[in-house]
């Protein structure tokens, strides 16, 4: 009997500390409701790895203005190119979990660059916070017809096939999407081509438009200019469904590659140890700008697909994404730098 009222004594005496605990869990989750509920009142800054007149970039531009009228504050967009995005992810990674510092990530910023940086100071899964997706974006082959005058994807497969090693395809760069894409579906169709890196993208396509190189894999709005002037030909969408601006272009995997599907993403981060509070208010925002009429009719007409959901399928997305070109960057025998 005394062991048991020695032990009720002690039980007794853990009360108070116990209580002061729960007051404390109390008062932080009053905290921070309190603080998501007056979120936002001054300037949300949104951080952009690429240089502005890029993909990304026109992206950035055709949410920001209904973002702020989603959000009630400007969003101020924050260039910070170099090292393939890496350094705004550095920095939104650093950043106070506020809701203040967003970042403007893509399949290249959190799905490719963990694979092909191995020295990242920063977890693209562990050290942000998945927020909303914003758009996917189909890659389009893109060929100059008078380097390789083919007309169709297969034609295309059997001509490089035929000459190894004889064509060369460009791209934005060692270890980007453009290069990755190529390198994608060169693995698939079982071609062997060169690989030429520029600077960026106006430098890669016109490397195909003054014959320099054959062939690009880009982003539909990026190649919708020259192929509306007649100076390069486009002969399949990467994405298992056409695009709609330009629907007479057909699938790969219509043409040739059965089950072909391949697009990259874009969409918001913040630092990781944002409430879900924040989170939500922000997927929100970012849905009602998205559903904007005047928004979706701009998106689409340049070639992108708009892309809502909730905060966790967004993160499956990006754990997934990261799986599959870790896969790719391994199969085209690509070294980490």
């Amino acid at each position: 009997m005394a062991t048991s009222s020695s032990g009720s004594t002690k039980t007794l005496s853990r009360l108070p500390r116990l209580a002061k605990q729960l007051t404390a869990v109390a008062a932080l989750c009053a905290s921070t409701a309190s603080f998501a509920a007056t979120w936002p009142d001054h300037p949300i800054t949104l951080m952009m790895g690429f240089s502005a007149g890029s993909g990304v970039d026109v992206i950035a531009r055709s949410i920001q203005e209904p973002l702020q009228e989603a959000l009630g504050v400007p969003v101020v967009i924050d260039y910070r190119p170099g090292a393939g995005g890496n350094l705004a992810s550095a920095a939104v990674a650093r950043a106070v979990p506020d809701g203040y510092t967003l970042l403007l990530g893509t399949a290249a910023t959190h799905g490719i660059n963990p694979a092909i940086y191995k020295d990242l100071p920063f977890d693209v899964e562990d050290d942000f916070t998945p927020i909303a997706p914003l758009v996917d974006v189909s890659n389009v082959l893109t060929i100059n017809p008078k380097v390789i005058d083919v007309n169709t994807v297969g034609e295309f497969i059997a001509e490089v096939k035929a000459n190894p090693d004889k064509y060369y395809f460009a791209s934005t760069g060692i270890g980007t999407g453009t290069q990755l894409a190529f390198e994608e579906f060169n693995a698939r169709a079982g071609l062997k081509m060169v690989h030429v890196p520029y600077k960026g993208g106006p430098e890669a396509l016109q490397s195909v438009v003054k014959g320099e190189t054959c062939c690009i894999f880009n982003q539909v709005q990026t190649v919708l200019g020259q192929h509306k002037a007649g100076t390069v030909r486009l002969l399949g969408v990467s994405t298992a469904k056409r695009i709609d601006v330009v629907k007479e272009v057909p699938t790969i995997a219509e043409q040739a590659i059965d089950g072909f599907d391949s697009y990259i993403w874009f969409g918001l981060f913040g630092p990781k140890g944002m409430s879900p509070e924040l989170v939500t208010k922000i997927n929100a925002a970012a849905t009602q700008a998205l559903k904007n009429p005047d928004v979706a009719t701009r998106l689409v007409s340049t070639g992108n697909t708009v892309h809502v959901s909730s905060p966790d399928a967004f993160r499956d997305l990006v754990h997934k994404n990261r799986s599959k070109w870790a896969g790719v960057v391994e199969a085209a025998g690509l070294t980490p730098q």
